[in-house]
This record gives C-alpha cells, structure tokens and sequence, in this order.
C-alpha cells in the first residue's frame, strides 16, 4: 500500500496513517501538544478516538478494548508527564501480556533542558512493557511496523516514543506499508503430543484449567475435555470460556466455589492451559492434591514451570495443541460421573451456597446484592471489576455468556482502573450491557471518567460495592487503628448524578426496584448504583490473597 502524491506528509501523519493501515482498532488518550497531530492523524486514517479524562483512565480503556476486541488498541499521550500519568495502566497491561500500543511523544535530541525531558525508554522497561523508537523520517514506516508486529505477534505492549523534532519533519514519499504475512499457529511435538496423551489415558480424574493464553480455544478445549473425561475451569482473566458447560466448576483459586475447591484438589491430573497456574490460580499450590501430575501448555517457554514444577511443559498454540492430542487420545469417561455431574448441578456455582443474609442496618449483603443483579441485568453482558476486598462478588456470582463478557484487569492489582476497564469493553462489544463492578475506593478514585461514559452516551451500569472505606486493609489489619483506612459515608449517587447519570442508593433489596425500573427502561443515561454493602468481616478470598503480599 502507497501514500497518495498531494502535499508535504509529516512523520507524526505518517505514523498515524501506517497504524490505521495496519487495522488498528480504536484509540483511547489524552491530547497535548506533543500528540496532537499524531492522534488527527489517526482519525483521518479512520481510527476512532475517546478523549478520556486522565491517561491512567486512558490505558486502561486500550488494554481493555484491546482484550476484549482482539484488536490492537492504541494509546496516545504527551511526552513526559502524559507517559507518567499512564504507567499505573501501562503497566498492568504489559504485566497482562495485552498486545496493545502507546504513541508517546518525547522530547527532541536537541530539548537535554526540557522540563518534560526523562528517560521514557527507561521508564517503559522499568514495569514490562518494550520501549521502541521513530529514529528519523526515513526508519519511520520500519520503525511503525515493527512496533506493530511486536505488540500483535508477540503479545507485548510497546511504547512507541515519537520525537518531537521527527515527529514534525517531512517525511520521505512515496512510503509503502508491507503486507504482513499470516503466521501459522505454534504446533506442539509429536513427543509432547504422545506423552499429554498417555497421561489422560492414565488418568482417572483430570482436570483441565484455562488461562489467558486459551481464550478462543474453547471449542477445541471442551472437545479434548469431552474425549478424555476431564472436568473444566478457568483462571479468573479466561471466567467465562466453559459458561454453559454441564462439565465446568467455574473459576479455579481463590473465587472458587467450595465444591469447585474439592473437585479440582481431588485431580490426579491437572492440566494447565495457556495458565501459569499461579499463586491465585491455584491457591498457592493448595488445589493441587497430593500425588497428582501437573502439565502446562504455553506459547512461551519462560512461562512454563514458572510458577511450580511440572512433570510435562509443552510449547505450543493452545488450540493447535488440544486438537493435535485429540487426534490421538483416547476415550475415557475420567472424572464425568453421574454423582460428579450431579454435584455440579446442585452445588456447583456460588448462587446454590447458602449463607446468612447480612443485610440489615448497614446495609445490604454483598451477596445479596450480587445474586439480584445477577437475575436482574441482561445476560448479554460484558463484566468488567475493580479490586478491593468487594472483588469476589461480582467475579463469581456475576455470570457472563463467554471469555470475552468478562475484563479483568488484576495483572498489577491496583485500584481504581475498573471503570476505565469497562469502557474500553463497551467500546468493544457495544452489542452488550457494560457493567462496571467497582469499591467506593476504586469508584472515588476514578471519578473523572464518568463523564467519559456520559459523554460517549454508554448505557452503562456502575455497581459500587460501598463499604466506605477501603474494605481489604480494614478486614486484613484487624485489631489496628483503621484511621487510615476508613472514610465517612459519602453520596455517590450524588457525584453520579452530577456527571449526567441516573443513580440509586442501594440499602436493601427493595431498592433494587429502581434497577428493575431502568433496565426496562429506554436506559437514556448509565446508571450508578451506590450500594450501601454490610461488612463482610473480611471476603472468603482474602486471607488467602494477603498470603501473597
């Protein structure tokens, strides 16, 4: 593909102008005056682009279109302190292998006394994400390429730093963007393939637990699952894949349910599937029973046995791998029992685990809670979750209809990005009701991007789970002086309000009516619902999430 002739191109349009070329997907930023022309040119290549109202919101909003769309999104920010306003979210989607890029303009080699001027290569490396470079007018069209096919073929989020002073020079015509070759996907080894295979014939109670890595591969996962007998789960980030599998137990590791707990700690053979089988994962190896054989299946060599020994690692495409050990493996009817699918049926998901309603002067269980907005939101949904002590709640009883209904943005574990999560989702899939699952910490924290969601005009729905103050510190340090921790109540529903949405107070399950109300409704604004959450005493996963501090 070639420029047209008409007019001086500079290397800032140029870029832009590449990118679109290659099927970027949307933009997310806040534009200065470094990233000014770069962000135009990717508008007038057709690249949409949401203004947001911080760059930490920003990137957020990429890593989660790019998550959710499988396309490539894009970050664009000012040199200096727009690049530092975005690390928290940079870094957790490097963290999160997303193949996302970051358009960060720079100071030009000549600006050493810039008040903008820091080491952009360095602070890009710092926290996992590659730093690339435009070095000049000519390397431009190889240096965007190249910034591009490592984000997308190697699943990394790449800064590409754009200096000023080449940013603005003329760049050299006609310029050409290659076409990129298709790759095939990773095939195992035939030896890899016959030993995964000779141990699901030996096994009589296999598990199979996906990750990140196996997102898109659950046709081929259940088909294998099926052959050998084996029962499914996911990691937190793949909740979703076997949704409406008779077969699945759900999240495995800390959400787990209890009998999702027992089922997979009585494996003989646990198979990880494009999953580190980390310490959330698993428990910190607690769901790993006694005597029971462990085989991870990645594309990265680096990442298999990372986390625990394993008795077998095979590199390969999750996909290509599950159907290459069909071919071959043989039927077993494994852990598929007809008192192992009836304990499923009855007990397998956290909806049918009884508890005892804390609802009352404090407000309303967040358990409550969970399991009304479960039965009254539309199942066509898209989920995405802050972190705090309230974060269980909405990732287990919240059901979701695939891997892609499902953002969860925990590769960092930091507070405040689930609301900019659930933009980019929207963004993704806007044939689905985005629902923001949030802590009044995290929801406080990122207030400023509810008027990006009004703005944008996203029926979205903002659930704060509001246990005024900040829940996970407050039930971990008991016993302590909680000044710190703790705040007086304060009117979300309010702030919603004031940023153009309809909003509810939530004390009890009566007050969900309003709810009920909107989403019959034309549902002309988002909606926040600040519910006032009972204390808990401390969420059933978090003792075992401090284990890991």
């Amino acid at each position: 593909m070639t420029a047209g002739e008409a007019g001086p191109v500079t290397v800032a349009a140029l870029v832009g102008g590449v990118l679109a070329e290659l099927g970027v997907g949307h933009a997310f930023g806040v534009v200065g005056s470094g990233n000014f022309h770069v962000t135009n040119a990717l508008r007038a290549g057709g690249v949409p682009f949401v203004a947001a109202r911080h760059e930490g919101g920003a990137a957020t909003m990429a890593d989660a279109y790019s998550r959710t769309s499988g396309r490539v999104g894009v970050l664009s920010v000012h040199q200096g302190c727009g690049l530092t306003n975005a690390m928290t979210g940079v870094a957790e989607a490097a963290k999160s292998r997303t193949p996302m890029l970051v358009l960060a303009a720079d100071t030009g080699g000549a600006a050493v006394r810039s008040n903008f001027r820091i080491d952009q290569d360095a602070l890009v490396g710092a926290v996992g994400a590659v730093a690339e470079r435009v070095h000049s007018p000519s390397s431009a069209v190889a240096d965007t390429v190249r910034a591009y096919r490592t984000a997308v073929e190697q699943r990394r989020t790449v800064v590409l730093n754009l200096p000023l002073d080449v940013q603005a020079a003329e760049a050299p015509r006609p310029w050409q963007v290659p076409t990129l070759p298709a790759l095939a996907p990773v095939r195992p080894s035939a030896t890899a393939v016959a030993e995964l295979a000779a141990l699901l014939a030996a096994a009589q109670r296999p598990v199979f637990v996906a990750g990140r890595g196996a997102r898109g591969a659950g046709e081929e996962l259940r088909a294998l699952a099926q052959r050998c007998g084996a029962l499914l789960a996911t990691s937190a980030v793949a909740n979703g894949m076997f949704h409406d599998e008779p077969w699945s137990l759900g999240i495995s590791g800390g959400f787990a349910s209890p009998l999702a707990a027992e089922l997979i700690t009585g494996a003989d053979l646990v198979v990880g599937w494009g999953c580190t089988l980390n310490m959330w994962t698993m428990r910190h190896g607690a769901l790993i029973g006694p005597g029971a054989r462990v085989v991870q299946v990645d594309l990265e060599a680096d990442a298999i046995g990372a986390n625990r020994p394993v008795d077998l690692g095979v590199l390969g495409d999750v996909a290509a791998t599950a159907s290459d050990v069909l071919a071959v493996a043989e039927q077993r009817s494994g852990y598929r029992t007809a008192e192992v699918r009836a304990a499923i049926t009855e007990h397998g998901r956290w909806h049918t685990v009884g508890y005892d309603d804390l609802s009352g002067r404090d407000g309303i269980d967040p358990r409550t809670l969970s399991i009304a907005l479960d039965e009254l939101l539309p199942a066509e949904r898209t989920v995405a979750v802050d972190s705090g002590n309230f974060m269980g709640y909405p990732s287990a009883y919240l059901q979701v209809p695939d891997e892609h209904g499902f953002c969860f943005t925990q590769g960092f574990q930091s507070i405040g990005l689930g609301l900019a999560t659930a933009v980019g989702a929207a963004l993704a899939r806007p044939d689905r009701l985005a629902v923001a699952a949030l802590g009044d910490g995290g929801a406080l924290m990122a207030a400023a991007e509810l008027e990006t969601v009004a703005r944008l005009g996203l029926a979205m729905v903002v659930a704060v789970y509001d246990d005024r103050g900040y829940g996970a510190e407050v039930h971990h340090f008991t016993g302590e002086d909680h000044t710190t921790v703790a705040f007086p109540d304060t009117d979300i529903a309010a702030i919603g309000r004031g940023f153009g949405f309809e909003a509810v107070t939530v004390r009890s399950r009566d007050d969900l009516k309003a709810v009920a109300e909107w989403v019959d409704g034309p549902r002309t604004a988002p909606l926040l619902i600040d519910a006032k959450i009972a204390s808990d005493g401390g969420a059933w996963w978090l003792a075992e999430a401090f284990r890991g501090h």
